[in-house]
């Protein structure tokens, strides 16, 4: 009798052994992280991939002087106002001496890039490989193409000394909470946020007040601090430079 129990009990252990390298072969750090074949070496090889995307991010991030990052759309287009917008509000920025860095892709990216470009100005690109929607702009002097996201973000994150936010959709708005997480939380040095559009963020600043400071207190009063709403071209660019000199050190 006992001999049996010590065999059901060494044939669960196999089983529960069994069934953690199975859930192990599937998790998403396996699937979507390391090859979801399990093979060591390719495992080892994306791990190194890795570590590449942030070297070379950070080598481009090392050549340049003072710069600007925009964000926004992808999917705004040339004739719309916020293009425009974009596009001139970066060829001022541009001939002050900033670089523009953008994701590199169209849209609100394309116009950053695209008024830097015209003016002689450093227009890079830094680029995210996606099924849909993103493809490199021509605008760009000097770009680089990541395939992991959040490799990406850290490069945005470090890569300028204020940020412009146009509208834009989710991506938009994940690159805007994260930055704002990293001045909120100390993570990085305080620099200004631009959110550029009354019309659209207006609204979505309302919400924060009135939801999250008020009723589920989820956020300090100062925390809204550190974006700053803008409605002009004008307005936007006396703004960074009252706070940003083109000549500042860079945070990199």
């Amino acid at each position: 009798m006992f001999g049996s129990k010590k065999s059901n009990a060494r044939s669960s252990k196999k089983k529960v052994k069994k069934d953690v390298e199975i859930v192990d072969m599937h998790c998403r750090v396996m699937t979507d992280l390391f090859a979801s074949n399990g093979d060591d070496a390719v495992q080892s090889w994306r791990i190194f991939r890795i570590m590449s995307e942030f070297v070379d991010g950070f080598e481009i991030l090392r050549k340049y002087g003072t710069a600007a990052t925009f964000f926004g759309s992808a999917r705004s287009l040339p004739g719309d106002d916020v293009y425009k917008d974009a596009e001139n509000l970066a060829a001022r920025l541009a001939k002050s001496g900033f670089t523009i860095i953008t994701g590199g892709g169209s849209g609100v990216m394309e116009a950053a890039n695209v008024g830097a470009f015209k003016v002689g100005g450093k227009s890079v690109g830094l680029n995210i490989e996606l099924p849909k929607e993103q493809r490199l702009n021509p605008y760009v002097t000097e770009s680089e193409s990541f395939h992991f996201f959040f490799s990406r973000k850290v490069m945005l994150s470090f890569a300028s000394e204020v940020y412009i936010y146009f509208p834009g959709g989710f991506g938009t708005m994940d690159e805007l909470f994260e930055l704002v997480t990293l001045i909120q939380t100390k993570k990085i040095t305080p620099v200004p946020i631009v959110l550029f559009g009354k019309d659209f963020w207006n609204p979505f600043i309302d919400f924060m007040k009135q939801t999250l400071i008020r009723e589920y207190k989820t956020i300090s009063k100062e925390d809204l601090d550190i974006v700053h709403v803008v409605d002009s071209v004008d307005e936007a660019y006396k703004y960074i430079t009252k706070y940003v000199d083109p000549c500042s050190p860079r945070q990199v």
